[in-house]
């Protein structure tokens, strides 16, 4: 295990640095604005090095485990094609449509493995509507230093509890690379994510959760825990901008961490988001055995503090006088 962990690290550090070079040569730079939470000039592309070796890791599982080739495929398929359409975009922006249209495709394909493969329908729409739900969640989500990757390190170190004996090395490889990219990321970025690395982080995640509740069965409300930060942090935000009428799809920094940010600086709010994150994992970590009733009010007590923490934080930017929030 260890040596798998050695590995997929290396590869996120050492393709991070290359991403770094080839972002500073060809000029992939993000300009500090109002629509963003950094103030600095900074190099973007270096998720490209998290989707790589997820690759390579679904290319070995799919090698080993022969029987879980087509959804190891299938995975691939979709992971390049919406990690394709963020390199694109990063280099020039495209329209959010065809960027949707993409991450539709690629969550389509993974769907129709997950029926083919396991002949579970309601899996296979579950499937289809995470895949495309958190490949923009984790998008979203993607606006300060080290928040998409140390969350998607924390989401994966569940998985790899619930995986199972084969997609939990896939997790397992997730959770090491994004280790490898944090480094360069956070306290200071040196370099940014990019729409490359945090759309087809959160397409991996929504693979992988898909993927362990095959196994999991009644138990598979668990895996919402994890994701409650960015569940609440994104869909409580999207829904305000939608009920005021705004162009919703827009860049914009109102989510309540971009709000918490401009008041205690990066590194705070990505380590409270981070604590939040780890609590949840204590309860998957030891509430596995207990009665599905449980499992479900537990979660829905989990979001509600998520919601109070969210609307506490935006109240505060109201208060002390944030423009944006």
């Amino acid at each position: 295990m260890w040596q798998w962990i050695a590995i997929y690290a290396a590869l996120g550090a050492a393709g991070t640095w290359l991403a770094r070079v080839y972002a500073l040569h060809s000029r992939l730079i993000d300009e500090p604005g109002e629509r963003r939470s950094h103030s600095v000039a900074t190099p973007r592309g270096g998720g490209i090095a998290i989707v790589a070796a997820v690759l390579i890791a679904a290319a070995a599982l799919g090698i080993r485990f022969p029987s879980h080739a087509p959804l190891a495929l299938a995975f691939a398929i979709g992971l390049l094609a919406i990690a394709g359409i963020g390199w694109v975009d990063d280099h020039r922006p495209l329209s959010p449509w065809l960027r949707l249209g993409v991450h539709a495709f690629a969550a389509a394909v993974l769907a129709f493995a997950v029926w083919h493969v396991l002949g579970n329908v309601w899996l296979a729409l579950a499937a289809f509507a995470l895949a495309v739900g958190l490949t923009n969640v984790w998008n979203f989500m993607d606006g300060i230093n080290g928040m998409a990757a140390s969350q998607a390190a924390l989401v994966a170190l569940a998985l790899v509890w619930l995986g199972g004996p084969v997609w939990s090395w896939l997790a397992l490889a997730l959770l090491a690379a994004c280790v490898g990219f944090l480094p360069f990321n956070f306290p200071r970025a040196r370099i940014f994510m990019g729409d490359v690395g945090s759309g087809a982080i959160g397409y991996a995640v929504a693979a992988l959760c898909v993927l362990a509740a095959s196994g999991l069965g009644l138990r598979s409300g668990l895996l919402l825990l994890p994701l409650a930060a960015f569940m609440v942090d994104s869909g409580l935000t999207l829904l305000r901008r939608v009920r005021r009428g705004e162009r919703w799809w827009t860049p914009h920094t109102q989510h309540a961490y971009q709000v918490w940010a401009r008041r205690i600086g990066h590194t705070r709010v990505t380590l409270a988001y981070a604590v939040f994150t780890l609590l949840s994992l204590v309860c998957v970590r030891y509430v596995t055995e207990v009665r599905t009733g449980f499992i479900l009010c537990m979660g829905a007590a989990w979001y509600m503090s998520g919601a109070f923490f969210w609307w506490l934080i935006q109240k505060t930017g109201r208060e002390t006088g944030d423009p944006i929030s």
